[in-house]
């Protein structure tokens, strides 16, 4: 992932095949983290403890806070009985990190960004997300966006022009790295561009896709950033 220094000066927007912008603002499973099977170990024995079809069940917790998942599928439960459910989840999320690691190009993106404006916007809490990214090899952004600190989980944007708020970037000027659908919706309602990354990210029609971290090439040119793809560079 080439991180090449230049003096030209590059304009905040988007043209074919890439992006440009001022900050980014990134999600962590999937994206940063590659948690796959902690998350579906701890969910799927949540869903056998309520009588729930594991495979359904996972088709809809992605990018979304889990109370916020667990409502949709038991909606007649009181939202109460959700949250405290959800505390115990996240609890075991954060007590099982085996087989977390970074998703491929993740520490190498973290090292090139250095100073440049960046921020961790996720739907874990700070216990989790912390857990997770200590397992993964990746240090803790000084700017994040965590479920504790928004009322509104993914899709809803309320996480993401938060985060552009602290860095001082307007939101159309902030480039989101995403693969859920929930966290692409969250992006764009937000007026934000996406880079998705992995195979279901593709399906959802991101701005620039990668199917991996290593795939991202990337040119810091004084406060702004430019990024393709190396498939797109390939092509």
């Amino acid at each position: 992932m080439p991180n090449e220094q230049a003096s030209m000066s590059i304009s905040a927007g988007h043209t074919e095949g890439m992006l440009i912008g001022r900050a980014l603002l990134l999600d962590m499973d999937g994206t940063l983290v590659d948690s796959h099977a902690a998350v579906e170990r701890c969910w799927r024995h949540w869903a056998t403890q309520h009588e729930l079809d594991p495979e359904v069940v996972l088709k809809d917790i992605h990018g979304k806070q889990g109370q916020v998942v667990m409502a949709e599928l038991l909606p007649d439960r009181p939202m109460a009985e959700n949250i405290a459910d959800n505390q115990e989840l996240l609890a075991a999320e954060t007590a099982d990190v085996d087989g977390v690691a970074e998703i491929p190009g993740a520490l190498a993106l973290m090292k090139a960004i250095g100073s440049f404006p960046h921020a961790l916007v996720t739907s874990a809490d700070h216990a989790l997300a912390t857990a997770r990214m200590h397992a993964a090899g990746i240090a803790m952004p000084a700017v994040r966006v965590l479920a504790d600190d928004v009322r509104a989980s993914k899709p809803h944007p309320e996480g993401f022009l938060s985060a552009a708020t602290q860095l001082g970037v307007p939101p159309e000027e902030c480039i989101v790295f995403e693969d859920s659908e929930a966290g692409i919706q969250a992006a764009r309602a937000a007026g934000m561009r996406v880079v998705g990354v992995g195979r279901r990210a593709a399906e959802l029609a991101p701005d620039l896709h990668v199917a991996d971290l290593t795939e991202l090439r990337m040119h810091i040119a004084g406060n702004t950033i430019r990024l393709t793809s190396e498939v797109e560079d390939q092509a």
